[in-house]
Parts: C-alpha cells; structure tokens; sequence
C-alpha cells in the first residue's frame, strides 16, 4: 500500500479512485464493510481503492479537552487498513485551516477537483466540513452533479449492539475484551517497548515483560488472557507466545498511580529488553485486588495462568 502525506504530496492522479474519507479509528468490523466495499468496487472498475484519513484525529483538534483516547496506533492503524486491501492511502493532516473548509468547498475542491473520484463510500454518520455541518445530502446531491457517485454504507450491527469507536472505547475502558473483539473482529491490541520492571515477578517465579504503551487506551485495571508477539523492525509478524497480563497499580506492593501493563509469557526465556511488542487480551479472567504478601499473591498469579492457559486454548 502507498502511504502519502496528503494530496498536496500526491503528484500524479490517482487512477479511477474508489475511496472513502474517515478518522477509521480501531478498524473494527464497521469500518471493514467499507474498506471492503471499497476494494470491491475499485477491482470492479479498475480503479485506486484509496482511503482519505487524517492526522491528528479530528476531535483533538476541534475539542482537545474532550478529545476520545485513541483504539490504534497511526501504525496500527495503517497496517490494519493495508490488510484489507487498500491500494493507497491519504494521510491528510488535519489543522484550524482545514477544519475550517466550508462543506461544499470540501465537495468541489478537495474531493472532486483535487482527487477526481468516480465513486465515493462513506459511513452512516460521516459529517464533514466546517463545524460538521457538511451532511449527507449535501454529499448525495452534489457528487453526481460533479460526477462522482456517492454510496452511504449503513450501521453494522453484532449481537444487536451497535458497531462503533465509541462503544468499543467504552468496553475497554470497561475491561470487557470479549465483547470489544466481537466489534473489532480480532482482539484489542496495544505495542511498546519492553522496559526494566523492578523484577518482583522473577522473585515470584513468574518473570513478566513490562510494556511501556504506545496506545493511548488500557483495558480495565485486571489480570488477563493474553497474547504477546515481538514487532521485529518491519519483518513478517512473530510467533504468538501465550501469557497471563496483568494491568494496573500493583497494589500488594506499590499502592502508587501510575498504572503498568506487565505479561508473565509461558514456555518463553528470551532477554526481549528494548524490543517492541504487541500484547492481545483475549479475556479478563478478574479484576485488580490487594494480597496480603507475596505467597499470597503468588498462589493467586498461578491460578490466573492456569485460568489464562486454558482460554487461550480455545481461542
């Protein structure tokens, strides 16, 4: 997939471009119907399948007191977005100027004069332009008069719950990794670098790899199932090494607040100090709690990995 840094940084026109336009925060299972409607029609028609996103995400810009944590990583988030098919992808980056665009300008300048369209997807409740008030029938009722066509893919919905950024933000926050998978279509993952712990676990008997996150959103505080994987440099993915993943304060020995994402892997004695990772809840087994000493604790961190095995099994 072809990366670009906004249209100004497009040189030669896209060929036949089928595109949608979106934050795609996560690339859950409501935005893959698009890209893959995308995709679709871009074989179809021998065209670009191209994504328009943006950088930083809108609402950081627009409110960034209230602006949400974020489900991915930028690098996530293109790899997630190349994995579905896309030929190339606008990374636009998004200022007061730009957030400021009246609607319709949007439309004739940087839709259908900049990038040329021959057909436009979007979600059920994209807006755009300045305050947001670009909607969609303003969308629907000039792309063709431009010569584009315009097609709105409607709400995906699992299990009868709504498939959106917001609801999975609040499951994770939640801690509920189960019900936030089903809506992304694989586990919440988070990446970082592995650093220095203060090598309690090793004394436990359970050594754990210590993350220092990139993602902006934790799950709950709470012992999981986990997966971890080492990122090598750009390399083909590696092996999945099961574990038992335990975020938050650490109460039987620190009772601080700064909150620690630390992963006891199973059958793994590698020195991965200063490697990137990317750790994968698969479930919460149980919430946070205080030991009164560390034999205590250590009894319950076996039951947790035993508990962690046997849901890993059947993922």
């Amino acid at each position: 997939m072809r990366v670009v840094a906004g249209s100004a940084a497009l040189g030669e026109r896209l060929v036949r471009p089928v595109l949608t336009v979106g934050s795609f925060d996560g690339i859950h299972l409501g935005h893959r119907s698009i890209l893959d409607t995308v995709v679709a029609r871009a074989r179809a028609r021998g065209g670009t399948a191209t994504v328009v996103t943006f950088d930083p995400h809108p609402r950081k810009v627009l409110s960034p007191d209230h602006a949400p944590r974020l489900l991915s990583t930028p690098e996530q988030r293109l790899e997630w977005i190349a994995e579905a098919g896309i030929d190339v992808t606008l990374i636009e980056p998004f200022t007061e100027a730009f957030a400021h665009t009246p609607p319709e300008r949007f439309v004739r300048e940087y839709l259908h004069a900049g990038l040329a369209p021959v057909e436009v997807y979007v979600g059920y409740d994209f807006r755009f332009g300045r305050d947001r008030e670009g909607s969609m029938r303003l969308l629907t009722e000039l792309g063709p008069r431009l010569g584009f066509a315009v097609t709105i893919i409607p709400e995906v919905t699992i299990d009868g719950e709504d498939v959106n950024s917001t609801r999975i933000r609040e499951l994770v926050t939640e801690g509920d990794v189960g019900r936030s998978a089903r809506l992304l279509g694989r586990p919440y993952a988070i990446r970082g670098r592995v650093v220095a712990g203060d090598r309690r676990g090793r004394t436990l008997g359970f050594p754990t790899v210590n993350l220092e996150p990139e993602n902006e959103l934790l799950p709950a505080p709470g012992v999981y199932a986990a997966q971890v994987r080492l990122l090598e440099g750009g390399g083909p993915p590696g092996p999945l090494f099961g574990g038992v993943c335990n975020v938050g304060r650490r109460p039987t020995f620190d009772a601080g607040e700064r909150i620690v994402c630390e992963t006891h892997l199973f059958d793994f004695d590698r020195d991965v100090y200063g490697s990137r990772i990317e750790v994968r809840f698969h479930a919460r087994i149980r919430s946070e709690q205080r030991f009164p000493g560390p034999e205590a604790l250590k009894a319950r961190i076996a039951l947790d990995a035993a508990e962690a095995r046997r849901l890993l099994a059947t993922a």
